[in-house]
């Protein structure tokens, strides 16, 4: 029988230290630069030991949120973050998934005209050039270089001045750039074709936005992701909207990176590796000495990298005979965790989080109404074939005991319609945008909602589907853009 004995992991306790020290620098006001303690400080504020408490430093390090600086100025920083670790985490969950071709295009398609429509409303000067900046690097392009793909929406996003646009499509383009990579090589002619059409519908796109025309921008940007959804379409080797995405194999590591940076980018090659060969959960992707072969790292790089593969439940180590590194079913806590943590640190206003949540919400309800003839749909459209949403009566009379939990039924039935739409990008990110407004709620002590309050939502909701139910797609976005507006309070 093998053994259980695994190298040292994530501890328990060592997470929820990691949690309540990340949450002390969100309350603060991620006061970058500031000391938290020191070590032995800390070990006392904490009541762990070393162990304990350097365990979780190296998941808030992950997370760049603090440093540990040694010496006698030094103690646990706190850090400006970077995107680096939030969109990682989510790329890896969703390759699990298996994210499909048509789910990452719709995604973009949803979310990437109202980061253009944004864009026009907020341009400035600065922005401008960035923008014209990414046309000018796209005409120096020639046969051999990579196509110019996802700078132009990255930059285009970030002049959306909305941080949670940002970090979705920079997301979305990592898949993309995925898709890319596994694109069936056009001849040169085809790849300079397809770099002047790309670069022309920037060039108009920039135009709309430089002028401040909104409408137009989002009008050419839903033109251009159609485009860029036919081309993916015709060069993937045969596949269609259902093929899924996997990860590219890397090249070798680069060695002479600090340790800490080398496990981060050990933990994604494995990942991306596992993937790739894949993700058979529950098989052995490798013994220590194995990997320790293959990726020709020190021993203490290899367990950092298991430590972080772990937390995001990618895989485990386990000694004895039958052991190595266990390939484990991902979650997505850890995913919508890290990117909610990063995303607090940008600090998005209400009016950055509902633009994006109404955009997905209904795209999200217009695919239910197509979809309400299949047996999951139609079981959710009629409550008493639910258990886990009660018919009005018996949701009125819960609230009544626990107005809480009916703020809870009110987020179950949105990211319950999210998962009935089939995309599990955009399910996700509703999920991300849940759970900014849990954490909202949580640190802002908001007033609970009221007994009139929980008796309009649930009318609300039965309306929704009511109108999912007979197909009626327009009324259907009407209702929930109308519930939306009056359930702010709940979210926001």
């Amino acid at each position: 029988m093998s053994s259980d004995a695994d190298i040292p992991r994530t501890d328990k306790r060592a997470s929820k230290i990691a949690r309540r020290i990340e949450a002390d620098i969100v309350r603060r006001g991620w006061p970058v630069g500031e000391s938290l303690g020191s070590e032995q400080a800390l070990q006392q504020r904490f009541c762990v030991s070393r162990s304990v408490l350097r365990e979780a430093v190296r998941l808030v390090e992950h997370h760049q949120v603090a440093r540990m600086r040694r010496g006698p100025s030094g103690g646990l920083l706190v850090c400006e973050p970077d995107a680096g670790p939030a969109t990682r985490a989510v790329v890896i969950y969703l390759e699990y998934l298996g994210t499909t071709l048509g789910d990452l295009l719709n995604a973009r398609l949803v979310l990437e005209p109202l980061a253009a429509a944004l864009a026009a409303e907020h341009i400035d000067e600065t922005g401008i050039e960035a923008l014209r900046a990414v046309l000018r690097a796209e005409e120096q392009w020639h046969p051999g270089m990579p196509a110019p793909r996802e700078e132009f929406h990255v930059a285009l996003a970030e002049r959306s001045k909305n941080p949670v646009l940002q970090l979705f499509i920079d997301v979305l383009m990592r898949l993309t750039k995925r898709y890319a990579f596994e694109s069936r090589t056009a001849s040169e002619n085809e790849a300079i074709e397809a770099v002047d059409q790309m670069h022309h519908a920037h060039s108009d796109i920039v135009a709309a936005v430089t002028a401040g025309d909104s409408a137009r921008a989002r009008t050419l940007t839903e033109r251009h992701v159609q485009a860029v959804t036919a081309w993916l379409q015709e060069h993937q080797d045969g596949a269609d909207a259902t093929a899924r995405v996997r990860g590219p194999r890397r090249a070798r590591l680069e060695i002479d990176a600090p340790r800490g940076k080398l496990a981060e980018v050990l933990a994604v090659t494995i990942s991306d590796d596992i993937a790739a060969s894949g993700w058979h959960v529950g098989s052995v992707f490798g013994t220590e000495a194995a990997l320790l072969e293959r990726y020709r790292v020190s021993r203490s790089v290899l367990r950092e990298a298991v430590r972080l593969l772990e937390y995001h439940t990618i895989a485990r180590m386990r000694r004895g005979p039958g052991g190595g590194l266990i390939v484990t079913q991902p979650q997505a806590q850890a995913s919508i965790d890290t990117i909610a943590l990063y995303l607090q640190y940008r600090k998005p206003s209400r009016e950055d989080l509902r633009r994006v949540r109404d955009a997905i919400e209904i795209d999200n309800v217009a695919r239910v109404v197509r979809r309400r003839s299949e047996p999951e749909v139609a079981a959710f459209l009629q409550p008493n074939l639910q258990p886990n949403r009660p018919a009005p009566t018996q949701a009125t009379a819960r609230a009544t005991d626990d107005l809480r939990k009916a703020a809870v039924e009110e987020f179950r039935f949105h990211v319950g319609l999210s998962q009935l739409a089939g995309n599990s990008l955009l399910e996700l990110f509703l999920r991300i945008i849940v759970e900014l407004f849990r954490r909202h709620w949580s640190s802002s002590g908001q007033a609970l909602p009221t007994w009139s309050d929980v008796v309009a939502v649930e009318h609300a909701h039965e309306r929704i589907l009511e109108a999912i139910s007979i197909g009626d797609d327009s009324l259907a976005r009407y209702r929930v853009r109308r519930h939306l507006d009056a359930a702010a309070s709940w979210w926001l």
